[in-house]
């Protein structure tokens, strides 16, 4: 049996990572076998989780995932661990949309069977915090909240004053008291927080939080308070059955320019029979020998523009590649990666891979964010036209066409407000867009691609 809990917050900004992080590290630091999740489409804080407990941590999410593979998703890594902590996303009963619960992370928590630990930053209040502590514990009576953690404190009379104001709200008992600390704040970059590869002196930064977290929380009598959650048997995930076909060789570019992958999507690639090789477009002078197909991810393109463009022989392999007729998946930053330039927000151009047309455009504003829906508007890759997947969209880049036409669009984006546009190009077996495609939505799709680079294999081997 397993404990678990969720943390949700109020809302963004209230801390949550750093307590989340904190209580990773002073929980290893106790002996326990912790095992992190992140709740959200997020991929940023599953890097910064996997420093913090030694363990990799990986997504969870309502809307994007089949409940039933979201649970074996979670018990597969959860099994055997001491303490399972899944970090929320947003405010705790923030989702999809402004009604239902769909993609929150009381949702998350529910379909779990996890109580959850609600953080929220006491500043500037007191017995105003009562109220909203209540507010939270009364808004849905089938989640269990194991309390709360108060952030932000800024002294012991401070807190005094919060313990006797949250008296009034029992439902959720204060759990801790964390006191302000300038100097614990991640950064923050235009995506979100700054990688685990970015942040400086990042061991130092966890040490710290743990003992933040250690002097404000009890952390023995809140894992003791944890109940033990029943997890899933270990049967096969629905749309998993099946064996795979014969191995295939699948490049996935895996570098700080291409750091935002699912490793769940590698995982139900390698169940279809693909062998993943990791490669560094920015390291590396060529594609490794033999591939049978390509996975460029999403990442920071932009900020290894100039290395990127430096690699000319890379470029020029993954132009190749893509002209091959060998299956190609390219997300996001990898979509950028595979355009004829970049252009900064210095308004410095940068020739790319060429393998398509157009260009991306770093912008100051966010393009677009947010959960879609996917359908191919052709046979490719991931299987026939109108192969449905969800996802989801978040970019500071726009997409300029550049007049040729030699691409039509990959995919059909509906948006939570029910709104449809198009995205990326689908050029022969190249598949790319700014959608970030979950495949636990669709397993099909795994095994699709894994069939191409099968057939990709066979018709390169006939020309040889």
């Amino acid at each position: 049996m397993t404990r678990a809990l969720v943390l949700g917050g109020v809302h963004s900004g209230c801390g949550k990572t750093s307590v989340t992080l904190g209580l990773l590290r002073a929980l290893a630091r106790l002996g326990l076998v912790v095992q992190p999740f992140k709740a959200g489409p997020d991929f940023i804080d599953p890097g910064l989780h996997a420093r913090a407990a030694g363990r990799p941590s990986h997504n969870l999410d309502t809307w994007m995932q089949p409940p039933a593979a979201l649970r074996a998703l979670f018990a597969r890594h959860a099994r055997d661990v001491d303490v399972a902590v899944v970090e929320g996303v947003m405010g705790l009963f923030d989702g999809r949309g402004g009604a239902g619960e769909a993609g929150s992370t009381a949702h998350l928590a529910k379909l779990l069977g996890a109580p959850a630990l609600l953080v929220f930053d006491a500043g500037g209040q007191a017995r105003s915090a009562a109220a909203l502590v209540q507010g939270f514990a009364r808004f849905d009576p089938d989640l269990r909240l194991a309390g709360v953690v108060a952030n932000r404190v800024s002294g012991p009379r401070h807190a005094a004053l919060l313990a006797e104001a949250l008296a009034e709200a029992p439902e959720a008992p204060l759990l801790g008291c964390l006191p302000r600390r300038a100097d614990i704040a991640l950064a923050s970059r235009h995506l979100g927080l700054v990688t685990a590869g970015d942040v400086e002196a990042l061991e130092a930064r966890l040490e710290t939080l743990a003992d933040w977290v250690t002097a404000g929380l009890d952390l023995g009598a809140l894992v003791e308070a944890l109940p033990e959650i029943d997890l899933p048997g270990e049967a096969a995930e629905s749309g998993e059955a099946g064996a795979p076909g014969e191995a295939v060789r699948l490049g996935v570019a895996a570098d700080s320019a291409f750091c935002f992958r699912y490793e769940e999507n590698l995982r139900l690639l390698a169940a279809a029979g693909a062998e993943i090789v990791y490669f560094s477009p920015l390291a590396d002078a060529a594609l490794p020998a033999d591939l049978d197909g390509l996975y460029l991810p999403g990442g920071y393109p932009e900020l290894n523009a100039a290395r990127l463009s430096a690699n000319a022989s890379m470029r020029a392999a993954v132009r190749a590649f893509c002209a091959s007729g060998r299956p190609v998946w390219a997300e996001c930053g990898g979509y950028m990666y595979l355009l004829r330039e970049l252009t900064d927000l210095c308004g410095r151009v940068w020739p790319m891979c060429g393998a398509l047309p157009g260009r991306a455009v770093m912008r100051e504003r966010r393009g677009a964010l947010g959960y879609r829906e996917a359908r191919t508007l052709a046979s490719g890759p991931f299987g026939p036209e109108g192969t449905v997947l969800r996802g989801h969209e978040f970019h500071y880049s726009t997409f300029v066409g550049s007049g040729d036409t030699s691409g039509s669009p990959a995919f059909a984006l509906t948006a939570s407000d029910g709104g449809e546009r198009l995205d990326g190009q689908a050029a022969g077996n190249v598949l790319a867009g700014y959608f970030h495609a979950h495949l636990s939505s669709n397993p099909e799709a795994a095994r699709a691609f894994a069939a191409a680079c099968r057939a990709g294999r066979q018709a390169t081997d006939a020309k040889r």
